[in-house]
């Protein structure tokens, strides 16, 4: 089990770019399609946490949900990714945040592909991608 890693408020601000912070300590969402977000991404490799650097997602499970946002039909192992109800919206959805750090991921819904028919939909600008070897 990886420790836990808690940040406050002036240290996520000293890691973080200004946008990085507003969607990943403060729970918003970046723009569907925002370049660099990762959703183009085709080449094999891990998705890592920008706030702690955890492994949390694997090529093999990412999947083109044209939504324009990367997604995913799995983490990629269990317990990476933590989940709480988010009732931000009129019907409430299941957040997704790094179970490390804490970082907003974004949302996972029942409408994915098989195995899981779950659609991880990740705020890129949250991720860094690392190719494989």
């Amino acid at each position: 089990m990886t420790q836990r890693i808690d940040r406050s408020d002036r240290e996520w601000r000293e890691l973080l770019t200004e946008e990085e912070y507003r969607v990943g300590v403060k729970e918003g969402t970046e723009r569907a399609f925002t370049p660099g977000n990762y959703n183009d991404e085709k080449r094999a490799g891990t998705y890592h946490c920008k706030g702690c650097d955890t492994p949390l997602w694997s090529s093999e499970h990412k999947f083109d949900s044209g939504t324009g946002w990367p997604s995913y039909w799995q983490p990629i192992t269990p317990g990476a990714v933590a989940t709480k109800t988010d009732f931000k919206m009129i019907i409430p959805r299941t957040e997704c945040h790094c179970a490390t750090c804490g970082l907003h991921m974004g949302h996972v819904f029942k409408d994915g592909p098989p195995p899981t028919g779950e659609r991880w939909c990740i705020n890129g600008i949250v991720l860094d991608f690392r190719p494989a070897e």
